[in-house]
């Protein structure tokens, strides 16, 4: 389960990425109910238009959270990770990686999005039901989730009594998330053609 440590060493990821009142801010934060409803109504829409498939749990991610960022007033960041169920890593995220992309999120580490001390991850139901997931992580997800659930948003201290922790590795730049929203764009786009 994170503790305070691990928030802290978040925070200091987050102030490398985007400076200390973000890093405050981000520390500060504690989510309402009118949040949460937004948080909802932002992922539910943008599910309805993001295609499903290989290379785009980044850009998803990406997206839900610039959508966020506008919807809230909050400090909504991009994290990049490993994934682990039950203490074993499904989505490893290599050590010493220096940049995110969207071509090796798929099969090298996860993303999620912080909302402070919470956790937003439209990715990992899709992933789960999806053909090309990790089967361990269908098996866990549809044991104690079950099918036909959209975003997972949780406390992240919370995350682990359910079997799953989120390591975070870096906290994505700026220029990092605009590309990935870039490829978002290219996705939403060849969907609609």
């Amino acid at each position: 389960m994170p503790n305070a440590k691990d928030l802290s060493r978040l925070g200091q990821k987050v102030a490398a990425a985007h400076g200390w009142p973000a890093a405050k801010a981000f520390k500060a934060y504690i989510w309402s109910e009118a949040d949460q409803a937004r948080i909802a109504r932002c992922a539910a829409d943008l599910l309805t238009v993001f295609p499903t498939g290989p290379g785009t749990f980044a850009p998803l991610c990406a997206a839900l959270a610039v959508q966020l960022d506008r919807s809230l007033d909050a400090p909504v960041h991009v994290v990049a990770g490993t994934l682990r169920l039950d203490g074993t890593p499904v989505l490893d995220f290599p050590a010493g990686t220096a940049e995110y992309s969207a071509l090796e999120e798929d099969r090298r580490g996860h993303a999620w999005i912080m909302i402070g001390a919470h956790i937003v991850d439209p990715a990992i139901f899709r992933l789960a039901y999806s053909a090309d997931g990790p089967a361990e992580l269908s098996r866990h997800v549809l044991s104690v989730f079950g099918p036909d659930k959209a975003v997972y948003a949780d406390q992240w201290r919370r995350t682990a009594r359910l079997g799953l922790t989120y390591e975070p590795h870096r906290v994505l730049s700026a220029p990092e998330v605009d590309r990935l929203m870039g490829a978002a764009y290219q996705l939403i786009a060849a969907r609609s053609t």
